[in-house]
């Protein structure tokens, strides 16, 4: 895997990232980036960089996930919300990945809830089937991807078109206009998954601990990582592409 490398924030850059917390890095998203020539940057907000106030001169913006709530009261989460009502306004893209998807949806007039189940682990997915989402997501309806969460967007934005569902989440995906909202990880890669496994939080060991089926053992998991990270890269080199052709 290549090293991703953020262009200095003194420096003009074509993407906006936003990351929400040190753990919850850009991974295949900065690769990708990089791969395809763009300049980016990425402030961190847990690690006490302030997010820009605009994101006027940037061609589209990119929210990360992370281990908070999209509702929980952090300045950072409500500067993020703001920053993609400004996209959407000024027709910049959005892309959200997991909590940034969460937060697309509270930003746009959404709901964000808790699930009955998490999910965590490689796990199935399926699309529509629509126009919308055989452009996102292909023509295949069914994928497996990976996923981190307790909480998911429970009721889509106005005007806002779902892309996919799975058995514990019905709303895995929607697409307004030129902006894509995910509850998977679309950027992940196996260094990524090995240092949540590290530091996996209380939450994850008690859900194991309690059998919930939609829950993988680590040992599971690292085996389906090996299984399907190669088709995971490239359906994400799918959505992202699909992502840029929406720039300005």
């Amino acid at each position: 895997m290549m090293r991703t490398m953020p262009t200095p924030p003194n420096e003009a850059a074509d993407v906006l990232v936003l990351q929400h917390t040190t753990e919850d890095t850009p991974a295949y998203l900065g690769t990708w980036l990089d791969r395809q020539g763009l300049r980016w940057h990425c402030p961190c907000a847990e690690a006490g960089n302030a997010y820009p106030a605009s994101v006027r001169g940037y061609r589209a913006l990119a929210v990360l996930g992370g281990e908070w709530s999209a509702n929980d009261e952090r300045a950072s989460l409500r500067h993020a919300e703001a920053l993609i009502r400004e996209a959407v306004a000024l027709d910049v893209p959005v892309i959200g990945h997991c909590l940034g998807g969460q937060l697309m949806a509270r930003a746009l007039g959404g709901q964000v809830t808790r699930l009955p189940e998490p999910e965590i682990g490689w796990l199935a997915l399926q699309h529509t089937g629509s126009p919308q989402a055989t452009n996102w997501l292909g023509a295949e309806p069914h994928a497996v991807v990976y996923q981190w969460h307790y909480d998911s967007f429970t009721a889509l934005p106005a005007g806002a078109t779902l892309l996919a569902s799975s058995g514990a989440c019905a709303h895995q995906a929607f697409a307004l206009g030129p902006h894509l909202a995910m509850q998977f990880h679309i950027e992940i890669t196996p260094e990524k998954i090995e240092a949540w496994l590290q530091q996996p939080g209380t939450v994850y060991p008690q859900t194991l601990q309690a059998g919930v089926r939609t829950v993988q053992a680590p040992a599971t998991m690292r085996a389906a990582t090996a299984q399907h990270q190669r088709a995971s890269e490239a359906l994400a080199d799918r959505i992202y592409t699909a992502w840029r052709r929406h720039w300005h």
